[in-house]
């Protein structure tokens, strides 16, 4: 099946029906990259039957697995780093379990999903010393136009969800506009983040729509052509077929 947009990064929750989301995303023309983070959404995104991503994000404790060896695997993640949630005595811990994950990804040759919020400055320290060959995507970016130009400058792509939609989101909106076209995605990050004019209702894949119409209307683009260049940019990164 041709896809016009991917969601790039989607949790399925353990009871969540996964195939119907799957079959209202393709019935508006969007493919889904399933994402993990915990052993949980590793479980519900390798049995979503589409591409996924396993990982451990900031919030887990001890060791990575090892990676399934299944050919719907194509990233890493989400990894990453958080001190909105938890406080930078947990630096080490955090920087240790990507470092461990970056490896994972490097010997498999798999992109990263990375999770970066009010943490720049580790972020960007853990992603040049890890200086992965395919890199990845920033996910749900919401940090200014310094950290995206240091991220883009490492190689990795930068993903905008519902928040770009978002009424106090001005500042955001205004470094989507500077991100190079070839390296945009988008994403839902559902079931949260709903875009407007959805906000305040479970997010879903379908709704990724939304927010390229946001992204489009930033830009330029006619929406038509912003998919086909975001849905390029997934199919480059994550090595869609």
């Amino acid at each position: 099946m041709t896809f016009r947009l991917i969601d790039t990064h989607c949790h399925f929750e353990p009871g969540d029906d996964a195939p119907a989301l799957l079959a209202d995303a393709a019935a508006a023309g969007v493919g889904v990259l399933a994402v993990g983070g915990s052993p949980a959404l590793n479980a519900t995104a390798a049995a979503s039957g589409t591409w996924f991503a396993h990982g451990l994000d900031w919030s887990a404790e001890g060791a990575p697995g090892p990676l399934p060896g299944d050919p719907r695997l194509v990233a890493v993640g989400e990894l990453g780093f958080d001190f909105h949630r938890k406080g930078p005595e947990t630096a080490d811990a955090q920087r240790a379990l990507f470092e461990a994950q970056a490896a994972q990804a490097r010997a498999r040759g798999l992109p990263v999903i990375v999770h970066t919020r009010e943490a720049d400055d580790l972020t960007l320290s853990a992603l040049r010393a890890a200086a992965l060959p395919r890199a990845g995507v920033i996910h749900s970016f919401t940090g200014g136009l310094a950290l995206a130009r240091a991220c883009l400058d490492l190689g990795y792509f930068i993903s905008f969800s519902g928040i770009l939609t978002f009424r106090n989101a001005g500042a955001l909106r205004e470094v989507a506009r500077h991100v190079p076209a070839d390296r945009l995605l988008v994403e839902t990050d559902s079931p949260y983040l709903a875009p407007v004019p959805h906000r305040g209702a479970r997010n879903r894949p379908a709704l990724v729509a939304a927010t390229a119409a946001c992204l489009a209307g930033l830009r330029g683009l006619r929406p038509e052509a912003l998919a086909e260049l975001t849905t390029a940019n997934a199919a480059r990164l994550f090595g869609l077929s």
